[in-house]
């Protein structure tokens, strides 16, 4: 029996991707190979020389075409969107399915369920493709029960005090 395991990092706090990224240069200092997908962040991370700077071990992928955040665009931009939000859903599909990586982080992917942009029926198929010694990390605000059922371990983020930078 393998390793991996179902992770989510939940809650209205800050602080859900950032904990998974801290997982992912704890699995690539061990020698894993780890992919992230980011969704419904606008720029996000895409662009970082430093995340660039992290590969091979670590691969970020972010689908989405639109510099805003997804809740920001106009309805028909949205529409478009969730076609490049479905191409990196297959994505993952398929990093599962070839054994890929050792932690694939779903950045986000929760709010896909809220936004509707995918059913928990979607995601439970997704995660049906894993094998047993890869562990996947989804972070997003809500937390579902039927989604959080499939979690090895669940994390609620709360905010107490929050200071930007």
């Amino acid at each position: 029996m393998g390793q991996g395991k179902i992770c989510i990092y939940s809650g209205d706090g800050h602080g859900k991707s950032p904990a998974a990224l801290g997982k992912a240069l704890q699995a690539a200092s061990d020698g894993k190979q780890v992919v992230i997908i980011q969704f419904l962040k606008g720029r996000g991370l895409a662009e970082s020389e430093f995340l660039k700077r992290l590969e091979p071990e670590i691969k970020f992928f972010r689908f989405e075409k639109s510099q805003e955040d997804f809740i920001n665009l106009p309805p028909e931009r949205q529409q478009e969107e969730v076609q490049n939000i479905k191409n990196g859903l297959n994505f993952a599909r398929k990093v599962l399915h070839t054994g890929e990586c050792d932690l694939l982080i779903l950045d986000e992917v929760l709010g896909l369920l809220d936004s509707n942009i995918i059913g928990v029926e979607d995601l439970k198929a997704i995660l049906s493709t894993r094998d047993d010694d890869t562990t996947i990390i989804m972070t997003g605000i809500q937390l579902n029960d039927d989604i959080c059922i499939l979690a090895d371990e669940v994390s609620r983020i709360e905010t107490l005090k929050f200071k930007v930078w």
